[in-house]
């Protein structure tokens, strides 16, 4: 079994893939993305959930540790409140490398407007696991991203051309 897994079409929240970021909890620069896989897509759980056995066996054995973490998690016990999530899975992504970004025809994505929180995508993930100061579990890591079409945003920030109508400049003197 491998730890690579592609996922099928999935939507990604809290993107920030085009320019790294500080990691608030390790101070390192990173990318990253929130996935929110459908629960209905069972070949793509199932190909997660296969790819963090095979690290954590790598890693751990054949006895998983006590309050493993495991990296799918579930939208509807973890975020009720939040319409996105609900009936997916979702899993946090990250990676210190800035993935490869491409579309539907594998074209370079370079504009960070073509992909943002509430489009929809395929991505290439690793799974690894850890054991980090009494922390035991798997993660995935980011690995390229291929943008497969637009989505609700999934920001609190209006449009600009929601904000605002046309505006007539007539009888309007400022001087």
């Amino acid at each position: 079994m491998s730890t690579k897994v592609v996922t099928g079409k999935v939507r990604g929240s809290y993107v920030n893939v085009f320019r790294s970021r500080i990691n608030d909890m390790n101070g390192k620069d990173e990318f990253s993305m929130a996935l929110l896989v459908p629960k209905s897509d069972k070949t793509t759980v199932s190909k997660i959930n296969d790819a963090v056995k095979t690290a954590a066996a790598k890693k751990f054995g054949d006895k998983l540790p006590a309050k493993f973490r495991h990296p799918l998690r579930d939208g509807d016990e973890e975020r009720p409140e939040d319409p996105a999530y609900k009936d997916h899975y979702f899993l946090n992504v990250k990676s210190e490398y800035r993935p490869g970004i491409v579309d539907k025809e594998r074209q370079d994505v370079i504009d960070s407007s073509e992909f943002i929180s509430g489009d929809y995508c395929r991505v290439s993930l690793n799974a690894y696991a850890y054991d980090v100061s009494g922390n035991r579990g798997a993660a995935l890591g980011l690995g390229n991203i291929q943008v497969l079409g637009k989505g609700e945003p999934l920001t609190s920030n209006a449009r600009a051309e929601d904000d605002f109508d046309d505006w007539d400049d007539d009888g309007d003197d400022w001087g």
